[in-house]
């Protein structure tokens, strides 16, 4: 297991490859990346992404490890980023590998829904025009976390 925060972009095809590299014990592999992303056309500048450094790892390697348990992956990645990102730039990864794909796949929605509504960052978005705007937190995110 693996968890990264860090403000650099990361390269999705070489974490997916190195993830996914000699796995001749896992029958199923799933990635997924969050993508900056301007729901205005336009309007969006920039995303800036604020943490706590110490609590931020412990808390997504304490989500991360829970999910290893529960679907017994054979691993899992996540990848965070924090700092200034405009739109297109990835955010995030989550990588989950498994013996059946539906463990694979559970866990790592299991993972998105937890970092959606529950890790601790706080983004802020730039726009064009220059104002700045804290994201608040969306009831279905939260209503996402219900099922698990």
């Amino acid at each position: 297991m693996r968890v990264v925060v860090q403000e650099a972009p990361f390269d999705f095809g070489a974490e997916a490859e190195a993830f996914a590299s000699g796995r001749h014990d896992m029958g199923a592999v799933v990635t997924f990346t969050g993508v900056v992303r301007d729901f205005g056309g336009g309007g969006l500048d920039a995303m800036e992404i604020e943490h706590y450094p110490g609590m931020t790892q412990k808390a997504l390697e304490k989500i991360a490890s829970e999910a290893v348990e529960r679907w017994s992956l054979g691993d899992a990645l996540v990848i965070h980023r924090y700092g200034r990102m405009e739109p297109g730039e990835k955010i995030m990864m989550v990588a989950t590998a498994a013996p059946h794909r539906k463990d694979a796949f559970e866990a790592a929605e299991y993972l998105m829904d937890y970092l959606k509504s529950r890790a601790p960052f706080w983004k802020k978005e730039h726009s064009a025009s220059g104002e700045t705007d804290w994201v608040a937190a969306k009831d279905e995110d939260e209503d996402a976390l219900t099922r698990w």
